[in-house]
C-alpha cells in the first residue's frame, strides 16, 4: 500500500508539508510506504481544454513542459492521495487548482484512473478561508470517485508562519485521526 501527499504549496517544507507529514505518522506506523511531492520550485501550467487526452488516452496530458505527466503516475499508481494546500484568498493555489483540472481530464479520459483510491485534503490557514479550499479539494476527490477519508472535525489547521500549525493542538490532533482512519480504510478495501 501507498499514499502520495502533494503539497501544492511553492514554498517547500512550510506548514502544508508538515500537515501531510503528521498523517504519514499514522500511515507508517501501520506500514502503509508514503511520498511526499513538493511543488516548490516546479511550475504546473492550467489545463488548456483541448481534448487531447481523451482521443490518446495514454494516461498521460498532451502538455509535456512541466511535471504533472511524472505526478499523474504517481497518482494513478498510489491506493490513496492526500492534497495539502495553503489557503490564498479563500481557496487553494493556482498550482493546486491546475493539478485538480489537469488530473480529473486525464482520469476521466482514461476510464476513471483514480477511482476507488482513498482521498483527503488538508489545508493550512492563516485565519479564513479554508472551508471553500476544503470544497474545492473534496469536489474533486469526489468526482473522481475517490472513497473521501473523514476526521475528527474538518481538515484544516491554524498558523502563519512555518511551524505555527504546530501550535494548533486541535487541527495536529486531526491530523492523526485522519492518518489513523485512512490507515483503517485502506486495509478494509485492499483486502
Amino acid at each position: 500500500m501507498k499514499v502520495v501527499g502533494i503539497n501544492a504549496s511553492p514554498r517547500k517544507d512550510g506548514n502544508t508539508a508538515i500537515l501531510i507529514k503528521a498523517v504519514f505518522v499514522e500511515l507508517e506506523k501501520a506500514g502503509i510506504e508514503t511520498e511526499l511531492i513538493q511543488f516548490a520550485g516546479h511550475s504546473i501550467r492550467g489545463c488548456t481544454g483541448c481534448g487531447a487526452c481523451y482521443k490518446s488516452q495514454d494516461r498521460q496530458c498532451v502538455i509535456k513542459d512541466d511535471a504533472f505527466n511524472e505526478y499523474m503516475k504517481k497518482l494513478i499508481d498510489a491506493d490513496g492521495i492526500i492534497l495539502g494546500s495553503p489557503v490564498y484568498f479563500s481557496d487553494v493555489t493556482a498550482e493546486m487548482k491546475a493539478l485538480i483540472d489537469r488530473a480529473g481530464m486525464v482520469s476521466n479520459a482514461n476510464g476513471g484512473l483514480l477511482k476507488h483510491k482513498a482521498g483527503a485534503a488538508v489545508m493550512a490557514v492563516r485565519r479564513g478561508g479554508a472551508t471553500h479550499a476544503f470544497d474545492t479539494m473534496n469536489h474533486f476527490l469526489h468526482y473522481m470517485q475517490m472513497f473521501l477519508v473523514g476526521a475528527s472535525y474538518w481538515n484544516m489547521v491554524y498558523g502563519r508562519g512555518v511551524g505555527e500549525v504546530n501550535n494548533d493542538e486541535e487541527g495536529m490532533r486531526n491530523m492523526q485521526v485522519l492518518g489513523e482512519n485512512m490507515a483503517w480504510l485502506l486495509e478494509r478495501i485492499g483486502k
